[in-house]
């Protein structure tokens, strides 16, 4: 799910039966967008925080524009832009399309107002369902299914975004005042031994939707490796900070270690360190100022910080011993089999829970935080990126970036697959991302 790229998915043949349920899942993906920005006042939805986050408005006119741009410029009859400036305005980095506004400014734009997106939206929603109705381009079909994960990708970024915004005002108000969180005791951590050997990685042909850095399915050899049975939690995070983890250069990378001392990190995003002796932390959650619950899985950590939590719990926890991160190939052949299920957003939590059932299985595979592994993002064997405007950021994103497994409390189920491929920097943290151990 990235912010960066929307890649293409390959060709699907639709029947009317798949056009009938095309139109459904439009209609409830843009609708699930309109009820996530509900909680919002159009002030929440003008401000940017930061520059790798942008306004809510943005992101609901980004998506529309995507709709108008790719679809329905290129295959409506008679087609004529809701407004000719808004190809500039919310176009985000597509470069083939033409002229961007500046990514940092886009809190800046006061006009259009909120209302005037919602305008444009509906316009665009009821021409897009004339179209699924009537056309007979099966490639304008598979451009509307493309801009739908396009739109749930926004959907998570908007929670995340709106999160990081909140955050930065000091009456840390809450996005929705509904504290979902029941406090369990953790299950237990261990060890579940994974099937290895030569095994096939990526999206098999056919098997539904996909993006184009999901293929092709190759081969790869894994040696005998064991996952986690759950995440790493808040409370066994603590002990990390406790521990003196943020100051002790032999668990850090040599970048992750200039970025603690640049950046002065001395816990995971949104937490606030106790002065009392013996408290616990307190941590900022969509629902506002929480207590810390160190049964929940930690998250909002960097892959520098997850790195090398792995490294201090391998090298001081006994029952540990060997910790390291996840291949992606590692976490993709133990995920293969595994239902999309978990705490996504369809729950409405917007946070992570505890692992709930201590069954002998691993656990917390999808959902609650993404998941960092030790992969680098980079082109699997045989990828050719897509042709046009619409791929273009795919192929040129496979640099300095790592790969996250999973989802989040955050990602919409339907978004979800064994093969789906995250990505971010190696110190981004605003996302809802944590780890689970491998050895």
């Amino acid at each position: 799910m990235n912010s960066t790229p929307h890649p293409v998915p390959a060709p699907l043949a639709r029947s009317q039966n798949d056009r009938a349920g095309l139109a459904r899942h439009f209609k409830a993906v843009r609708e699930r967008s309109r009820a996530l920005a509900a909680p919002l006042s159009p002030e929440d939805c003008q401000a940017q925080s930061m520059p790798d986050a942008s306004p809510v408005k943005w992101h609901l006119a980004h998506v529309t524009w995507f709709f108008e741009t790719f679809v329905l410029e290129r295959f409506e009859p008679g087609f004529e832009p809701f407004e000719p400036a808004f190809r500039v305005l919310f176009n985000s980095y597509y470069n083939g399309v033409g002229e961007q506004f500046s990514r940092p400014q886009r809190g800046l734009i006061t006009r259009p107002t909120l209302a005037e997106v919602w305008q444009w939206r509906e316009q665009v929603d009821e021409r897009i369902a004339r179209l699924i109705e009537l056309t007979d381009c099966a490639e304008a079909l598979r451009l509307i299914e493309l801009g739908l994960h396009h739109e749930q990708q926004h959907q998570e970024l908007l929670l995340t975004d709106v999160k990081h915004l909140l955050s930065v005002n000091p009456l840390r108000p809450a996005y929705q005042r509904h504290w979902p969180l029941v406090s369990v005791a953790s299950v237990a951590p261990r060890w579940i031994e994974q099937a290895h050997g030569l095994v096939e990685i990526g999206h098999p042909d056919g098997a539904g939707f996909a993006f184009d850095n999901e293929s092709p399915r190759h081969r790869e050899w894994l040696e005998p490796y064991a996952l986690m049975n759950r995440l790493v939690t808040h409370g066994e995070w603590w002990d990390f900070v406790q521990d003196g983890g943020y100051a002790e250069p032999r668990w850090w990378l040599a970048a992750g270690w200039d970025w603690v001392r640049a950046q002065g990190v001395r816990a995971p995003l949104y937490w606030t360190l106790p002065h009392a002796p013996n408290a616990l932390p307190s941590v900022f959650t969509l629902h506002g100022e929480a207590p810390l619950d160190p049964h929940t899985p930690v998250t909002h950590i960097s892959h520098f910080e997850a790195d090398a939590f792995a490294r201090w719990a391998g090298a001081t926890h006994t029952e540990w011993r060997g910790a390291r991160l996840p291949s992606e190939a590692e976490w993709e052949n133990a995920a293969a089999l595994l239902p999309v299920r978990g705490n996504l957003q369809e729950g409405d939590t917007f946070h992570p829970l505890p692992a709930r059932s201590d069954t002998r299985g691993l656990l917390q595979m999808y959902g609650d935080v993404w998941e960092w592994t030790c992969s680098s993002y980079s082109a699997y064997p045989g990828f050719q990126p897509a042709q046009g405007a619409v791929g273009e950021y795919n192929g040129k994103f496979m640099v300095n970036q790592t790969v996250l497994r999973g989802g989040s409390c955050a990602t919409p189920a339907s978004h979800l697959r064994a093969s789906y491929r995250n990505f971010f920097p190696t110190d981004a943290r605003w996302q809802f991302s944590g780890l689970r151990l491998a050895k």
